[in-house]
């Protein structure tokens, strides 16, 4: 009984939504469940439900916790280098929890963290000195880069050097790519050299897109 107490004592709603986006890193957000949730707690479902109402009040909670983990643009830097750092940050937080990209722009109730990180980026476009009409295409632009390229991430069929070469091998001996000479050519050419990265086109895209804007900006 002493045991049952200290738990519920221990129990808060920071720490459930901790519990929660950790899970959901595990099985999904699809997956998760009350009770799902409260077995990892070690706990009862209704104590779970004393701190937040509902599985959507939890994923609105869940969705704070992957914003605050994203570095927000630095204001002692140029606004392409702050973007940039707040980019590669919101890259590598969704590379981290996969499942949030589809929710983080589609909660009707935002948060402090949410809202106060669509602040920042907005005040660090402005703080470079683009119009109103051009921090709208800028932004928008930026994060259907960084949300498009994280989803393709996550969905990739491999997961190491080893499994790629392991795939392209399979589909050599099946002759996948012989009506393809150039797919063909290309996997030889490129996927399949040392060092290759899928995520190194990132920074280059990135980059492009930076670059982009700035070149509008000066027009």
């Amino acid at each position: 009984m002493a045991d049952a107490k200290k738990r519920r004592k221990a129990l808060s709603k920071e720490r459930i939504l901790v519990a929660a986006v950790e899970l959901a890193d595990e099985i999904g957000v699809d997956a998760l469940t009350i009770r799902k949730l409260a077995t990892a707690l070690d706990t009862a479902p209704m104590s779970i439900y004393h701190h937040l109402g509902s599985k959507d009040e939890i994923i609105d909670g869940m969705v704070e916790v992957v914003f605050s983990e994203i570095a927000l643009p630095p204001e002692d830097l140029p606004w392409q280098a702050a973007i940039r750092v707040r980019c590669e940050s919101a890259r590598d937080t969704m590379r981290r929890h996969p499942w949030a990209p589809p929710l983080m722009e589609s909660r009707v109730n935002p948060g402090p963290q949410n809202l106060g990180h669509h602040e920042a980026v907005l005040e660090c476009l402005q703080r470079g000195g683009l119009p109103t009409h051009l921090v709208a295409h800028a932004y928008a632009i930026l994060d259907a880069f960084i949300y498009g390229f994280s989803f393709q991430e996550a969905v990739l069929p491999w997961d190491s050097t080893e499994e790629l070469e392991a795939l392209a091998d399979a589909f050599a001996e099946a002759d996948v790519f012989g009506p393809y000479p150039s797919l063909a050519r290309f996997t030889e050419e490129h996927v399949l050299q040392p060092g290759y990265d899928f995520g190194d086109s990132f920074g280059f895209g990135l980059d492009l897109i930076i670059g982009g804007i700035q070149r509008a900006a000066d027009e």
